[in-house]
């Protein structure tokens, strides 16, 4: 398995979309051929994400869409590109 955590700065409008259009978040990620999980979670400003895939095609494949869907919902804001750590997992419990 896969993991990819992006995180975002000054990112409010984000989280408000994301929980906005919760439903479309889903939608659009678990399309994803080898979806596993996905997880986003607010720190003041600050949003991680984190997508679970079962190969790298799709862990690359849900940061790809993700770009994708801030670009087209949150347009104009001062939402910082992530950082993009990606990774296979060799722990897992």
């Amino acid at each position: 398995m896969y993991v990819v955590v992006r995180q975002y700065e000054r990112a409010s409008p984000l989280a408000d979309a994301m929980a906005d259009r919760e439903d479309d978040v889903k939608e659009l990620l678990t399309g994803v051929e080898g979806f596993v999980a996905y997880h986003a979670a607010r720190d003041g400003d600050k949003v991680t994400t984190v997508s679970v895939c079962r190969d790298r095609a799709g862990a690359d494949e849900t940061t790809r869409r993700a770009a994708a869907w801030v670009e087209e919902n949150v347009p104009g804001t001062t939402v910082s590109p992530p950082q993009v750590a990606t990774g296979e997992v060799f722990i897992s419990f």
